[in-house]
């Protein structure tokens, strides 16, 4: 009798315990069932150059619609600027094509649009789903992933925000592109496997609270999304934009914990420069590695942990362009005030593009890139891949060569560049191509006369 009481008293105790969880454990209410009902299949066709040459990469990924007009949120790395076919798989299985709005590399989200004609015209319906606040999100909350795992569209897994507010350093995407330089993540124990990326991470009552994006490797139970309040900020930029504007004054910060003696500074106040890159408004205004910020615009600086640099980031990212941006820094003890100017941020990677009839493939570089390779020159047009027995190979143009003009015409952007070889590339007549290789300048005669290049193969994967 007495252990029956006490498993009585137990059970009961439990039901309160999960009557004062104010119903948020578990799914099943209308906002879920409409969460379900605007989370998409994304198939994507991706052109990329490859050794000179076209390669068709299709890859498979989940998103998220979230307004009436057909909008649809998800990652970058699922698709980008150079997607050439976009189809969606809605809830009711109906397949519609979408175009691509804009990506944002940085947090690694992209915005694409169902083709609205194509909706009406077939008497389409579909649900969207609304953003929850991610400030709200403590560690133990039940949280639900939705997506397209390995293909497998619709499919929900449970678990709980392991931490909300978790640090990686910059890392790179597999497109080269850089990311999480300016956000901390939500990470989950709910599974995320390829396919899942661009799905929404969802509270019992379907607010979105993130978007998923990335799985630890080799582990199990570690996945990560982006904060619905960072998504929020970024989907409402690209809509308007289709892009997402940031500054950039060149500096690489590092926190102070356990440092602050040996700069002489008080704990929680200052945030360490680690790098201040070459040329750039930083290194202009007089700022060096070793120096600590300690104001940005007269308003303090705490960066003792790593998980507060990304909000400082942030703070220099939110600074108009062409603007000074004041900045009160401790260097050996001196206080000094800089004034860099913002220029707007710029990835260290530019697009790619391919001169396939010439064998080229090419990449716009950046400023960026520009400044660390100590490249000097007024053309951003980078041969970065060469195809054997083509034109370019044998006219003797190499991977790495910068073009400055064509036919005695000078061109500096891929748009100068692809119109030039559209107009060149059928004509059969000879093409005098001038480079820079190093700090040398050289002239090659590019004979257009080879036969055409092979279809390439066309890969999958999964996102």
């Amino acid at each position: 009798m007495r252990l029956s009481a006490i498993f009585a008293a137990i059970a009961c105790a439990l039901l309160c315990a999960c009557s004062t969880f104010d119903g948020r454990g578990r799914p099943g209410s209308a906002g879920f069932e409409n969460l379900l009902k605007s989370v998409v299949k994304i198939d994507v066709w991706e052109k990329s150059q490859k050794d000179g040459g076209s390669l068709t990469v299709r890859s498979i990924g989940s998103g998220v619609i979230m307004d009436a007009d057909g909008t649809i949120l998800t990652n970058a790395h699922v698709v980008n600027c150079y997607a050439t076919k976009i189809v969606v798989t809605l809830a009711n299985l109906e397949r519609v094509r979408a175009e691509f709005v804009g990506w944002d590399h940085w947090t690694d989200l992209a915005l694409i649009r169902l083709d609205m004609e194509d909706v009406r015209r077939r008497g389409l319906e579909f649900s969207h789903a609304e953003f929850g606040n991610s400030a709200d999100l403590k560690s133990g909350e039940v949280v639900y992933a939705v997506g397209t795992p390995h293909g497998f569209a619709r499919t929900v897994t449970r678990g709980i925000i392991s931490n909300a507010s978790r640090y990686f350093e910059g890392t790179i995407l597999n497109s080269g592109y850089e990311t999480g330089n300016f956000n901390t993540w939500l990470q989950t124990d709910a599974a995320i496997n390829p396919g899942n990326s661009g799905g929404p991470l969802a509270l019992p009552d379907g607010k979105v609270v993130g978007i998923n994006t990335r799985a630890y490797a080799n582990s199990n139970n570690l996945g990560f999304a982006v904060p619905s309040n960072v998504a929020r900020g970024v989907l409402e930029a690209l809509s308007k934009n289709s892009t997402v504007s940031r500054g950039y004054i060149g500096i690489t910060p590092a926190p102070l914990q356990d440092m602050e003696q040996f700069f002489d500074v008080d704990t929680n106040r200052g945030v360490l420069v680690q790098n201040v890159d070459a040329g750039s408004p930083a290194a202009d205004a007089g700022i060096v590695p070793g120096d600590i910020i300690l104001k940005i615009n007269s308003e303090g600086v705490d960066g003792r942990f790593p998980e507060q640099l990304p909000a400082i980031m942030n703070r220099i990212a939110s600074s108009p362009i062409g603007e000074k941006i004041a900045l009160e820094i401790q260097r050996n003890g001196k206080i000094l005030e800089k004034y860099p100017v913002c220029e707007r941020l710029e990835s260290r990677v530019g697009r790619e593009f391919s001169l396939e009839k010439w064998g080229a493939g090419m990449q716009e570089i950046t400023t960026v890139f520009k400044r660390e390779a100590k490249i000097k020159c007024d053309s951003n047009l980078m041969v970065i891949g060469i195809r054997r027995g083509f034109p370019f190979d044998l006219a003797k143009i190499e991977a790495g060569d910068i073009i400055l003009s064509v036919n005695r015409k000078k061109v500096t952007t891929a748009k100068e560049l692809e119109e030039i070889y559209s107009k060149l590339s059928g004509s059969g007549s000879k093409i005098l191509v001038e480079v820079q290789r190093d700090s040398a300048i050289s002239f090659h005669i590019v004979n257009p006369e080879t036969p055409a290049a092979p279809k390439r193969e066309t890969k999958t994967s999964k996102n």
